[in-house]
């Protein structure tokens, strides 16, 4: 027992030896002299949580940050200021202070021309703004949302720096704070689109990395998070995201992780109504359900195709015509089978079978022979989250189903 404690303080000792000499050739040494330290503090910090918040906590945050102001001038010496920096800052958001914040605003706006800087820089930013609110509001008050799309851009041969960047932007769109009772992420989804282009930004960059899956799957996750209004969603349609989204999903069915992203994104867009029918017209449904049936083990892919189906059978009598044509039914009865413990596989193919006979009830026979009773009645038993949809659409099938009347006003008044 005391060897392992022993080498979890060498260990530990390590990024505080490294600290160390940082700190003592702050004020007299430019970083090649100290490149060795610098490099050694971000492997460390880089290795787990525990050695980054320790050295936070021995100041590391100033140190790294006078390093980084001191040697912008040559790109080796920025990149390992940069990249200390950002290993420092992952998962340590609270770190930014308004210095810090400057500095990389002014970074971004000066060594535009420069990839490898600007990517390093965005890193910082986007983990100074996951899980906090305030950075996310003063960066972008501070101007980050132009220097975002301007970079993908100008920068759009580069992948690295494009899937950064987009990633970055899509942060700026969460909601994750839980200090936070309102957010600006809404705010910030318009002011991407609107004010910076950014729909037809990140669907240009996508053609330009056809190739890459890791760069489509972030530009289609950043695509899902933008579609926050009706006339959005129709945008990424005409800027021919749905064209590309299509193309994606035929071409490259074999990646589950890259399929999931485009799954996701075409449910966020269909959630127009328009849209929903050239998903269908330009042959969407035969394509999910192959992506479904391909990565039947899969239950990531299994919930984003039911959800995405679901949302394209939702108030379209037509739609459910060639979604049950294309065998979605069996595919989404086939995904309750493979993933019993799944609950948001189960909860998002009831919402699909549930979607499919709402208004088109000649279909319950036939889902209802694929076994569908007793799979929504497993699902209601066992998940919680599938107590509603589950009993609806046991209901819109012609199920017998216990209905509970939460309250029905008898018995006292709600005074009492």
């Amino acid at each position: 027992m005391g060897s392992s404690d022993d080498r979890q303080e060498e260990q530990t000792h390590e990024v505080l030896q490294a600290l160390e000499s940082l700190r003592v050739g702050k004020d007299t040494a430019a970083l090649p002299d100290v490149t060795a330290d610098i490099k050694c503090f971000t492997e460390q910090c880089s290795l787990g949580f525990a050695r980054r918040y320790l050295a936070a906590q021995k100041g590391a945050y100033p140190i790294i940050l006078s390093y980084c102001k001191k040697n912008m001038e040559e790109q080796d010496s920025a990149l390992a200021a940069l990249s200390a920096l950002a290993a420092l800052t992952d998962g340590q958001p609270d770190l930014l202070d308004e210095e810090g914040r400057q500095f990389l605003l002014d970074v971004l706006q000066k060594y535009q021309v420069d990839s490898l800087v600007t990517c390093a820089a965005i890193c910082v930013v986007r983990h100074c703004c996951i899980k906090h609110e305030q950075n996310r509001q003063d960066l972008v008050k501070g101007g980050v949302l132009p220097l975002l799309t301007g970079a993908i851009t100008r920068h759009s041969g580069s992948a690295e720096l494009v899937k950064e960047a987009s990633s970055a932007l899509r942060v700026m769109t969460f909601d994750d704070d839980v200090r936070v009772t309102f957010g600006h992420a809404h705010e910030h989804a318009k002011s991407i689109v609107l004010e910076h282009s950014g729909l037809k930004i990140l669907i240009e960059a996508a053609k330009a990395h056809l190739s890459n899956t890791s760069v489509l799957s972030e530009l289609c996750a950043t695509l899902s998070r933008l579609a926050v209004r009706n006339e959005f969603c129709q945008d990424i349609c005409d800027l021919g995201g749905l064209k590309f989204m299509m193309t994606l999903l035929a071409d490259s069915y074999e990646s589950p992780e890259l399929v999931r992203q485009v799954l996701s994104a075409i449910r966020a867009i269909a959630g127009n109504d328009d849209v929903k029918d050239a998903v269908v017209n330009a042959g969407g449904v035969d394509l999910i359900v192959i992506a479904m049936n391909r990565h039947t083990s899969n239950p990531a892919v299994c919930e984003q195709g039911c959800a995405c189906l679901s949302v394209l059978a939702l108030r379209k009598p037509n739609n459910c015509k060639v979604i049950m044509e294309n065998g979605a039914a069996i595919a989404a009865v086939q995904a309750m089978k493979t993933h019993p413990d799944a609950a948001n596989v189960q909860k998002q193919a009831c919402m699909l079978i549930r979607n499919l006979v709402a208004r088109m009830p000649n279909y319950s026979l036939q889902i209802l022979e694929l076994g569908a009773e007793g799979l929504i009645a497993r699902a209601v038993q066992t998940h919680e989250d599938c107590g509603d949809v589950g009993k609806a659409a046991l209901r819109d099938l012609g199920c017998k189903v216990e209905l509970r009347e939460l309250w029905t006003g008898k018995h006292g008044s709600i005074a009492n």
